[in-house]
């Protein structure tokens, strides 16, 4: 699987998210908690871009309390700005058909700093705005 470099780890702080292009497509990255996850900017519905949609919880039946509900995951649900489809963040899932429908997802993370590990040449190796370089003599 190739492997694009699109964005320093700095511009998506937790609870950020980013419009990058990687492979020719438009992804969403979303960082929760520090775990970053990347969706194709594009419901699956009707194509509404999903780096617009608005990022909720779950509100549900709280079973151990009959008649109440309860709050979790806050942000990891995202929102379709146009029909308010709901996609879960980590998986791409549709909320209301998960078996049927998805927003495609895509592995997303960060690379290792360079500065952490011990060079292996003693071509001059560092790294600017995230991203790697090579200055070569």
């Amino acid at each position: 699987m190739p492997r694009h470099l699109v964005a320093p780890a700095s511009a998506l702080p937790p609870g950020g998210r980013l419009l990058v292009e990687a492979g020719g497509k438009q992804v969403v990255l979303f960082n929760l908690g520090g775990e970053l996850f990347g969706l194709l900017n594009r419901c699956p519905h009707q194509g509404g871009a999903l780096c617009h949609g608005t990022a909720v919880g779950l509100v549900e039946a709280d079973p151990a309390a009959p008649g109440q509900i309860r709050y979790s995951r806050p942000g990891e649900i995202l929102r379709c700005p146009w029909h308010g489809w709901e996609f879960d963040i980590r998986t791409g899932l549709s909320r209301a058909e998960p078996e049927r429908l998805r927003a495609r997802a895509y592995p997303a993370g960060v690379t290792p700093d360079p500065a952490e590990r011990p060079a292996a040449t003693t071509v001059p190796v560092g790294s600017s705005e995230g991203r790697i370089f090579v200055d070569m003599p």
